[in-house]
């Protein structure tokens, strides 16, 4: 019985982090409608976030906050899709080598409770020293 728990344990924990994790494959990031306006999403429909602890195009976002927030991590600097702007774009390396994706220099991130595309859970949420906050097509936050 032990093993099946722990195979189980594995599998669903591997579900759930599906949808957090940057796909390098598919560093692409569009524009959707959304309850916000129109803001920042991936090719998968999940929202992209900004947080304005972040300076000079460089994440500070580690440890626990990117465990809550994980980065958009890619292997090149992406394209844009539908109404975002390939000017834009760009990368940023992470102290642990990484990049991540960013667009008009602000790194972008998702929310670890953003499960489904189109979810918007944590919007202007104070946390980890800065707010984080959905990014317009122009670059600039929705406040």
């Amino acid at each position: 019985m032990r093993p099946l728990t722990i195979v189980s344990a594995v599998a669903v924990s591997l579900v759930l982090a599906a949808p957090l994790a940057g796909s390098p494959a598919a560093a692409t990031v569009t524009v959707h409608g959304s309850s916000y306006g129109r803001v920042l999403f991936d090719a998968r429909g999940f929202v992209l976030y900004a947080f304005t602890a972040d300076s000079r195009g460089r994440s500070t976002c580690t440890g626990a906050c990117a465990k809550a927030w994980p980065p958009y991590l890619v292997k090149s600097p992406g394209k844009a899709g539908v109404g975002a702007r390939s000017g834009l774009l760009g990368t940023t390396t992470r102290r642990d080598g990484s990049r991540q994706l960013t667009y008009a220099g602000h790194p972008l991130y998702y929310y670890v409770g953003d499960r489904k595309p189109g979810q918007i859970l944590c919007q202007n949420v104070s946390e980890f020293g800065g707010l984080w906050l959905v990014v317009r097509p122009g670059g600039g936050f929705v406040r």
